[in-house]
C-alpha cells in the first residue's frame, strides 16, 4: 500500500473499483463491533494494490426476528443499495454479498460494506442532536422531548438539509424498521450516509425512525422526478428488478413499486404511526 492508509487508498478509486474490490478482493479479518445486535466484523478488502477497510455481516451471525424471516438481513442490506444507487442518490455505502467472509472465520455468505470514516471531532453540528428544548438549532426540527438525567427538559432534533431529507424519503421508500442516530455518518468530508438497512423492504408497514421531520409533507420536486425515474427502473423485466428478485419476495418488491409510486405522484411522506415510532434508544 506504499504507506498510504485505506481510506487514502479507497478516496482514489472509482464507484466500479470499490465495487469490484469488495467483490473480488481478498479478506482479512481486523475485528468486531460488539455493540452490533447482529454479528458484525471489520474487514480489509485487497486485489492487487488496491485496498480498503469494510464491514462483514454473516447471514449465520444475524438475530431471528418475529417479523423478518430468518437469513434475509444482508440480502436486504443489498437491496436497499441497489435501490439508492438506482435513485442516484449513493446516500448508503457501496454493499455486495459475499459467499465467503474472511479465511479461518468460516462464517460462509454474508453482506460486505463499503466503511466509512469519521472524524473523531466533526467540524460542526451532527445530523441528530439532544440539546436543551428550549435551545434547538436554526435548521434543526424537535422530534420528541424527554427529561435529562438532572431533571431538565432535554429535545431529540435532527436537521433540515437536503441530503438528510432524501435519506428521510428513502427510509419511507424502503420502509425502514430500524433508523437511529447511530446509523447516520458524516465523513471527513462532511458526507452524509446511512447504514444498517437489513430491517427493510417488509410489505407491511414498518417504518421507526428518528427522521419525521417532514413527516405529513410531500417529497420537493427533485426527489419526486427521481423517485420517477426509480418506478421505471422497477418495472417488471428490467435488469434492476431481476436483481432485487434475488433478494427480497415478489410481495416485497410489488410493496416497494407501490410506495415509490406514492411518493412520486405527491404522496405525503407517512405520519408517526403510534407511540412506538422511533427505534429505541434512538442512538
Amino acid at each position: 500500500m506504499s504507506g498510504r492508509s485505506c481510506t487514502e487508498v479507497t478516496d482514489a478509486l472509482s464507484g466500479p473499483q470499490v465495487r469490484r474490490l469488495l467483490s473480488q478482493g481478498e479478506l482479512s479479518l481486523f475485528g468486531q463491533i460488539p455493540s452490533a445486535s447482529n454479528l458484525t466484523l471489520v474487514c480489509e478488502a485487497t486485489l492487487g494494490e488496491q485496498s480498503t477497510r469494510c464491514v462483514y455481516k454473516p447471514v449465520r451471525g444475524e438475530t431471528p426476528l418475529w417479523d423478518f424471516p430468518d437469513g434475509t438481513l444482508a440480502g436486504r442490506e443489498v437491496a436497499a443499495r441497489l435501490i439508492d444507487a438506482a435513485l442516484g442518490w449513493d446516500l448508503i455505502p457501496e454493499t455486495v454479498l459475499r459467499a465467503e467472509g474472511p479465511p479461518g472465520a468460516e462464517l460462509g455468505p454474508g453482506m460486505l460494506q463499503l466503511w466509512i470514516d469519521q472524524p473523531e471531532a466533526p467540524a460542526g453540528r451532527e445530523p441528530v442532536e439532544i440539546v436543551p428544548a428550549d435551545d434547538v438549532p436554526e435548521g434543526y426540527v424537535p422530534i420528541l422531548r424527554a427529561h435529562d438525567d438532572d431533571g431538565s427538559v432535554v429535545a431529540l432534533a435532527h436537521a433540515t438539509d437536503e441530503r438528510l431529507h432524501r435519506l428521510a424519503v428513502l427510509d419511507a421508500v424502503l420502509n425502514n424498521a430500524d433508523r437511529k442516530g447511530g446509523h447516520i455518518l458524516v465523513d471527513a468530508d462532511g458526507r452524509l450516509f446511512g447504514i444498517d438497512h437489513g430491517l427493510t423492504l417488509h410489505t407491511e408497514p414498518k417504518l421507526r425512525t428518528i427522521l419525521w421531520g417532514w413527516a405529513g409533507d410531500p417529497a420537493n420536486e427533485s426527489v419526486r422526478a427521481d423517485l420517477a425515474a426509480l418506478g421505471e427502473r422497477l418495472s417488471p423485466g428490467s435488469d434492476l428488478t431481476g436483481e432485487l428478485c434475488e433478494l427480497v419476495s415478489e410481495e416485497e418488491l410489488a410493496a416497494l413499486r407501490r410506495r415509490v409510486a406514492a411518493l412520486a405522484d405527491g404522496g405525503a411522506l407517512p405520519r408517526p404511526p403510534h407511540q412506538r415510532a422511533i427505534p429505541w434508544p434512538p442512538f
